[in-house]
């Protein structure tokens, strides 16, 4: 089918690197158009992606074991979301928190390993379209999909905005409804029948054949293709419920972190003034050994002059004595 062509083109260019997009779309737009050309303008209208959600769609197709664990936590969420199980919900909280981390480390290493690093403020693109997928069915299956555009966004409430997010959304499965249908419109009662009359009847009869026989226009295909069914959105106050669950986890684990951070400045501060009594005890020392050092250079300097002072005065001493030997030598032999 050409839809099928379609998606194995653009797989080819969502699962290459950035750098040589443009170039391949190109050429896999002319290759395709000269046996299609409405099939070659859809993979020329294929839209580039952002560094960071080409980050996961390579983290999609190198790592999807890492996306399949955020996905089956998202479910375990929902679930605990649903029975407003509080305490799963912390818990879990923490859980996600420590599996983002990682979920981020390993996006980053299949980058480095596709050729393009990720700087710290992609990497926390990165990190919010993940719990966007742990939040969202739908948006699991977009960044599943290996061809999104753009990064996710989840505030805890609303559905997460997939307009122009994924390539191709139409091929996307379709996520379960998440809310009741709409109940239908209450009947008529037997006086409001009554005074509408024959004429509504046969106007309501006319319509419905109307809608029966008139043909629907056909969609172009790449619009049947582009179009993806939204679910209907959870009561708002479930939402509310779970978001608020989920918060008061945050508050949890913050509180305790900022517990743990504090021993730690106590610690640390305590190890600060231990420092710094021993640098004021070596300074003293250092103080004291370089005091006694000058005192020792200035002896030394002392003790070397008496000790020249001495050398000269025995040399001079010996000279006398041997003059004074000499002279008794020559008495002698008078």
């Amino acid at each position: 089918m050409e839809d099928e062509a379609l998606a194995d083109i653009a797989d080819r260019l969502y699962g290459g690197t950035l750098d040589d997009f443009i170039a391949a779309r190109t050429a896999a737009a002319k290759d395709a158009g000269r046996q299609d050309k409405e099939l070659g303008a859809a993979v020329r209208a294929l839209p580039k992606p952002s560094v960071a959600a080409w980050a996961l769609n390579m983290l999609a197709r190198h790592r999807p074991d890492v996306l399949a664990a955020l996905r089956g936590l998202g479910e375990r969420m929902r679930a605990a979301q649903n029975s407003l199980d509080a305490p799963a919900l912390r818990e879990l909280g923490r859980e996600r928190r420590t599996m983002l981390a990682d979920a981020v480390d390993a996006a980053r290493s299949v980058a480095q390993e596709q050729g393009r690093s990720i700087s710290d403020a992609m990497a926390a693109d990165v990190e919010e379209t993940l719990r966007a997928l742990t939040a969202d069915e739908r948006a699991a299956a977009a960044v599943g999909s290996g061809r999104l555009l753009k990064v996710l966004s989840a505030d805890g409430i609303n559905d997460v905005d997939l307009d122009g997010a994924v390539a191709l959304p139409g091929l996307l499965p379709a996520a379960p409804a998440t809310a009741r249908a709409s109940a239908p419109p209450a009947p008529k009662t037997k006086t409001e029948a009554q005074a509408a009359g024959p004429k509504a009847t046969a106007a309501k009869t006319r319509t419905t054949a109307e809608h029966h026989t008139q043909p629907k226009p056909a969609k172009p295909r790449l619009e049947a293709v582009r179009q993806t069914p939204r679910p209907a959105s959870p009561p708002a106050l479930e939402r509310a419920r779970a978001a608020l669950a989920e918060a008061q986890a945050a508050e949890e684990e913050a509180s305790r972190l900022a517990g743990e951070l504090q021993d730690r400045e106590e610690q640390t501060r305590a190890e600060i003034a231990l420092l710094q009594q021993e640098t004021a005890e070596l300074r003293n020392r250092l103080k004291a050994a370089e005091e006694s050092l000058d005192r020792s250079r200035k002896r030394l300097a002392a003790t070397t002059a008496e000790a020249k002072q001495a050398v000269r005065a025995a040399d001079k001493a010996s000279r006398t004595a041997m003059l004074a030997q000499e002279r008794v030598l020559r008495l002698a032999s008078t």
